[in-house]
């Protein structure tokens, strides 16, 4: 008999943290007590232009100097949703030299840290855990993703409401998507003064962006089945 193994549904905080790294368009640079803003990163994400490497054991070797360093990131819905405002990373570490925004070549950084915070709270992610694991394969093309969806296919929004699995309240505003990953869409449900998100995870994840819109449609399928309304016209 198979062991029973539990159907993931969404990323682990280390796949969250590579893909916002991955698809970082700009990020903050803190180290000698200077703030140093790096954008237009290229397309190469965080991490083209700074790589992580182990700590040494045996500490800094005479006449070498180790600087500290924060790199700070946010994740930034790229819909115009309440509070776009997804997630923040942060990265600590030591740089063998004073940090320069103008190298062409990509900075070494002997990894402290990693910290990410949602709305969920503070989890801290380990360096195996980030070599252990990918970028989610969506994260450079969820944007372009998400806003097609918003601005040329608005009518699947109320269809894939049905799917909720509490139905969304009569006093809900809108209902616009928010985030996509391998594992699914994220829906936020926005009222007066507040809002709740909802997940709707894909039957399987998906490897490949060519593999979404065959998702979305199996999600839609269903929701065509499903009996209960919702609160926006279909």
């Amino acid at each position: 008999m198979r062991p029973f193994r539990t159907r993931v549904t969404q990323p682990t905080a280390a796949e969250r943290v590579l893909s916002i790294l991955a698809a970082a368009q700009s990020m903050t640079v803190v180290s000698d007590g200077l703030h140093t803003g790096v954008h237009r990163l290229h397309g190469t994400g965080a991490m083209g232009h700074v790589h992580l490497h182990t700590p040494t054991e045996t500490g800094p070797l005479q006449g070498d100097v180790r600087i500290p360093v924060r790199l700070e990131l946010t994740d930034i819905a790229p819909t115009p949703v309440r509070d776009r405002l997804r997630a923040r990373v942060t990265l600590t570490g030591l740089l063998a030299a004073p940090y320069d925004r103008e190298s062409k070549e990509s900075t070494c950084m002997e990894f402290g840290q990693a910290v990410l915070e949602d709305s969920r709270g503070r989890v801290f992610v380990t360096l195996d855990a980030l070599q252990a694991t990918a970028p989610d394969p969506l994260a450079g093309c969820e944007a372009g993703m998400l806003t097609h969806l918003l601005d040329d296919h608005s009518e699947f929004v109320p269809l894939l409401l049905r799917l909720v699995q509490a139905q969304p309240d009569k006093g809900m505003v809108r209902a616009l998507p928010v985030a996509l990953d391998r594992y699914g869409v994220t829906l936020r449900l926005e009222y007066p003064g507040t809002y709740c998100d909802a997940r709707l995870a894909f039957a399987t994840p998906v490897t490949d962006p060519d593999q979404v819109g065959p998702r979305i449609q199996a999600l839609l399928s269903a929701a065509r089945r499903a009996s209960h309304p919702n609160h926006l016209p279909a």
